[in-house]
C-alpha cells in the first residue's frame, strides 16, 4: 500500500518532515562513523539537535555564516566525511548558491544540503523566510540530485538513500505538520515516481506535502466522475520521464501542484519532459511570481490558491475546455 486511507482525515496524524530527517540522521550516525552534521545555529528549528546530543563530536555549528558553512562542508566531503548541511532553504543554497555551485556541485564534493521551512506554510515569519524558489536555483546545477519528500516517512527514506549517493544532494524539507499519508513501509527509490492513485481522465503531478491536498483533491472529483491519477514526483532531478510520460499518454491531461513558484519548479521540469516527448494540455498550480506575507499556513494556501479547492476548480476548468 502506497498511501493510507487518506480519505478519512481523522485518521491521518500529522508530524513535520523535519522531524523525519531529525530521527534519520540519528540511525545513520550510528551506524557510520563518517556521518557529519553542520548547522548555521539552526539545530532545533532543523532537528539536526538529535545528531547533535547523540554524536556532539560530529557535530558543527558554524554560527550565522552559511557560506562558510557549505565551504567548510566540502572540504569535509573531500576527507571522506558525508555532511549534512542544515539550515532554512532561504539562507541554504539561497545565501550559498555560489559556494554550493563551485565548491560543491563542480568538485562532485559528496554534500547533502538540508533546505528547511520551504514553501508558504512557514507562515508566520513572511516573505524572508519562505522559500519559493529552491527547486529553481538547485535543479539547474549539475551534478545535484534534488528531492521533495512528500511526508515524515518519506523523508526518513530520502535521508537513507541520500547518504548512499556519491554526489551532492538536496533534499527540502516544510517547518509545519503536515499529514503523514504514505507509510513506513511504502517504497521509495531516487529518480522514480510513484503513482498514488490511478486514473484516465487526468494526471495530477506533485511533490512534497502539497500531495495530500492533490489526494483529498482527486478523491472529490471522482464524485463528479473525474478520474484523476495522482503522482509524488518526490525526485525533481533526475525527473522521471517514464512515469510522466505513460501517464501523459493515458489521460492527455497534466496538471501540475507545488508549494513553490511555478517559475522554474516542478511543473517547469514536467513542462520540458512533455513539450519534448508527448506535449498536452498542461495547468500549473504554485506560487504566480510573487512574494509570499505573514499568515497561518492554512490562510496562505489559500489565499496563493494552492488548497484542494483550487486544484479541484483547476481540473474541472481543464476538463471543461477538453470538451469543447
Amino acid at each position: 500500500m502506497l498511501v493510507r486511507d487518506v480519505y478519512n482525515e481523522k485518521t491521518i496524524g500529522r508530524e513535520p518532515t523535519r522531524n523525519g530527517y531529525g530521527a534519520a540522521l540519528v540511525e545513520l550516525g550510528r551506524k557510520n562513523k563518517n556521518i557529519v552534521v553542520l548547522t548555521g545555529d539552526l539545530a532545533e528549528s532543523t532537528r539536526a539537535q538529535m545528531f547533535q546530543a547523540k554524536y556532539p563530536e560530529r557535530f558543527f555549528d558554524v554560527g550565522v555564516a552559511e557560506q562558510n558553512m557549505m565551504g567548510v562542508a566540502a572540504g569535509l566531503a573531500l576527507t571522506g566525511k558525508i555532511p549534512f548541511v542544515s539550515s532554512y532553504a532561504v539562507f541554504s543554497p539561497g545565501r550559498n548558491w555560489d559556494q554550493l555551485r563551485v565548491s560543491v556541485c563542480y568538485s562532485r564534493a559528496n554534500v547533502k544540503i538540508i533546505g528547511a521551512h520551504t514553501g508558504l506554510s512557514v507562515g508566520p515569519d513572511g516573505a524572508t523566510h519562505q522559500a519559493l524558489e529552491d527547486i529553481a536555483i538547485t535543479r539547474c546545477l549539475p551534478n545535484l540530485t534534488v528531492i521533495a519528500p512528500c511526508d515524515v516517512h518519506e523523508t526518513k527514506k530520502a535521508i537513507f538513500a541520500a547518504a548512499k549517493i556519491a554526489g551532492p544532494v538536496y533534499i527540502r524539507l516544510a517547518r509545519e505538520a503536515t499529514p503523514a499519508f504514505t507509510t513506513p513501509n511504502t517504497d521509495f527509490q531516487v529518480g522514480r515516481a510513484d503513482i498514488l492513485r490511478r486514473g484516465h481522465h487526468v494526471s495530477i503531478i506533485g511533490c512534497g506535502p502539497i500531495l495530500y491536498e492533490a489526494l483529498q483533491a482527486a478523491h472529490s472529483l471522482s464524485q463528479e466522475g473525474i478520474e484523476a491519477e495522482v503522482i509524488n514526483c518526490h525526485t525533481i532531478k533526475p525527473i522521471d520521464h517514464k512515469t510522466i510520460i505513460a501517464s501523459a499518454k493515458k489521460t492527455e491531461a497534466v496538471v501540475t501542484v507545488e508549494e513553490h513558484q511555478i517559475i522554474g519548479g516542478l511543473g517547469s521540469a514536467v513542462a520540458e519532459v512533455l513539450s519534448a516527448h508527448y506535449p498536452v494540455p498542461l495547468k500549473m498550480i504554485g506560487v504566480r511570481d510573487t512574494f509570499g506575507e505573514s499568515g497561518t499556513p492554512n490562510e496562505l494556501m489559500i489565499k496563493y490558491g494552492l488548497d484542494r479547492n483550487q486544484i479541484i476548480d483547476t481540473v474541472r476548468r481543464m476538463m471543461k475546455s477538453l470538451l469543447k
